[in-house]
C-alpha cells in the first residue's frame, strides 16, 4: 500500500511539474497560435463575404442577360434617377436612419472573434514564465527526490 501511495504522489507531483515547464516554454508558442487561429476566423469571415459578393454578382449578371431593362431600373436607384413612371414608389429614408444603420453594422464587422484566453496572456508575462518554469523545474527535482527509489531497496538488492 505505502509503494502504491508513493508511485501516486510521484505521478501527481511529476504530471504537475512536467506541465508547469511545457506551459512556461511553450507560452510564446501557445500565444502565436491564438492570434493566428484569431487572424484565421477574421480571413474566412472576409472570404465568406466574398463568395457573397460574387453570388449576388453572378445572379445580377444572369437577371441582366434575360431582361435588358433592369439596367434602367438599376440605374435609377444606384444613381437616385427619379423615376418617369408614375407608379412607382421609392422608399424615403432619413439621414439619421442611414446613420444608426451604419454604426450597428460597423459593430458587428468590428468586433474581434475570439479573444487570447488570460491565462496564456498572464503566463507570457516574463516574470511569470520565469517563476512558472523555475516552479514546475523545482517540483520535478523534488518529485525524484523524495518519491524515487529509496536506497532501501537498493542495498537489499545488492545483497
Amino acid at each position: 500500500m505505502q509503494n502504491f501511495l508513493r508511485i501516486f504522489a510521484f505521478v501527481v507531483f511529476f504530471s504537475i511539474g512536467a506541465a508547469a515547464l511545457c506551459g512556461s516554454i511553450l507560452s510564446g508558442e501557445l500565444l502565436h497560435y491564438y492570434q493566428h487561429k484569431r487572424l484565421l476566423k477574421a480571413a474566412e469571415v472576409s472570404l465568406k463575404k466574398l463568395e457573397s459578393l460574387n453570388a449576388d454578382y453572378d445572379a445580377l449578371l444572369r437577371q441582366l442577360q434575360k431582361d435588358p431593362n433592369l439596367v434602367e431600373r438599376i440605374a435609377r436607384v444606384t444613381f437616385g434617377k427619379q423615376s418617369t413612371d408614375a407608379n412607382v414608389i421609392y422608399p424615403k429614408v432619413t439621414g439619421e436612419q442611414l446613420d444608426a444603420a451604419r454604426s450597428v453594422l460597423a459593430e458587428e464587422s468590428n468586433r474581434p472573434p475570439a479573444d487570447v484566453p488570460r491565462w496564456v496572456m498572464r503566463s507570457n508575462e516574463p516574470g511569470k514564465r520565469l517563476a512558472l518554469f523555475l516552479a514546475g523545474a523545482a517540483l520535478v527535482l523534488i518529485t525524484f527526490m523524495f518519491f524515487g527509489p529509496s536506497a532501501k531497496k537498493d542495498e537489499k538488492r545488492s545483497a
